[in-house]
């Protein structure tokens, strides 16, 4: 009997001194600077929303997040570097809605969608449909209905599978906009067809709308999101106005090279959710028509994987290919 309480209480002292070894040599994170990775240019609406999370973010992990711009290849550039980044919490990918339809429309992939694991939403800036300020429809549903008419309208896009391109393609197979599709190089050159009545109209995201809005050098019809843009209430959501099935806004969230262990995970979408509720971020996010989100690891892939399937029924339904 001795002996077996002997034999019991020396495993028990080796199992202790086991997991307090384990305890001491589990790597703790973060202990060094975290680098973000943003697939588009400097001073967009998800190169500021990066870098408000970074801000609010590194104060609750107590080390610097530096933001890194690597434009490029429709987003695939950074995306890709990330993907085959060391999955060690240390290289992170702000993502959009890219990191869904690229896969959906483009002939080849550096990487495959397995490669990044969703992580947070930062936020998202809901896209407005744009027209001149002098156009004569007052609503949605009066551009539609003058759309259908003669030879429909030109609609301006950033190119193939930008937010506009999705939200046209919402328009034209829900609702039978009869619209021709201008692809440009960016969001600013479909702003400036717009401006020179090149095009009849276009959508682009609340930050960059605001200021045209506001010095009313365009008309807004309405917001492509859920909810009111924060900074111009005053515009109705097209689900307000009887389109529900429009619901597309440029997002901004965090995705990590797949193997992250899921505690690393897990801790970078509490700060960044953290972040997003700091009033001073909030704040300043909301007055530039940005909103912010937040929310849990589990809510945001729930979001990308429904994204996945509207963006995905979208592409089908319009044939929307990047050759």
């Amino acid at each position: 009997m001795q002996k077996l309480f002997s034999l019991g209480l020396a495993a028990a002292i080796a199992l202790g001194f086991s997991g307090q070894a384990a305890a001491q040599t589990a790597p703790a994170w973060p202990t060094k600077p975290i680098r973000l990775v943003v697939p588009f240019s400097a001073g967009g609406a998800n190169d500021l929303m990066a870098r408000a999370a970074a801000e609010g973010a590194s104060r609750s992990l107590g080390q610097p997040i530096v933001v890194e711009n690597k434009p490029g290849g429709g987003t695939t550039l950074g995306a890709d570097l990330v993907s085959k980044s060391a999955p060690d919490g240390y290289t992170f990918l702000i993502s959009a809605a890219g990191v869904i339809s690229n896969s959906l429309i483009k002939k080849s992939m550096p990487y495959k969608d397995s490669d990044l694991t969703p992580v947070a939403m930062i936020g998202l800036a809901p896209s407005v449909i744009l027209v001149p300020a002098d156009a004569p429809y007052k609503d949605l549903k009066e551009f539609i209905a003058a759309s259908s008419k003669g030879e429909g309208f030109h609609w301006a896009t950033a190119g193939t599978g930008s937010t506009p391109h999705f939200v046209s393609g919402v328009l034209q197979t829900k609702y039978n906009a009869k619209l021709d599709i201008v692809p440009y190089k960016s969001g600013s050159e479909s702003i400036t067809a717009v401006l020179g009545k090149q095009v009849e109209a276009t959508s682009e995201a609340s930050i960059v709308a605001l200021p045209y809005l506001k010095s009313g050098k365009l008309k807004a019809l309405a917001d492509t999101w859920t909810s009111r843009i924060s900074a111009y209430p005053e515009l109705s959501t097209a689900t307000e106005q009887g389109f529900g099935e429009l619901r597309i806004a440029h997002w901004a969230g965090v995705h990590a090279p797949h193997g992250t262990p899921p505690a690393i995970m897990d801790k970078m979408a509490a700060a960044i959710d953290a972040a997003m509720k700091m009033p001073a971020i909030a704040d300043r996010l909301k007055g530039m028509g940005i909103e912010p989100i937040g929310g849990t690891r589990a809510s945001f892939n729930k979001f990308v994987d429904e994204e996945r399937a509207r963006l995905g029924a979208v592409v089908k339904a319009t044939g929307m290919k990047d050759e």
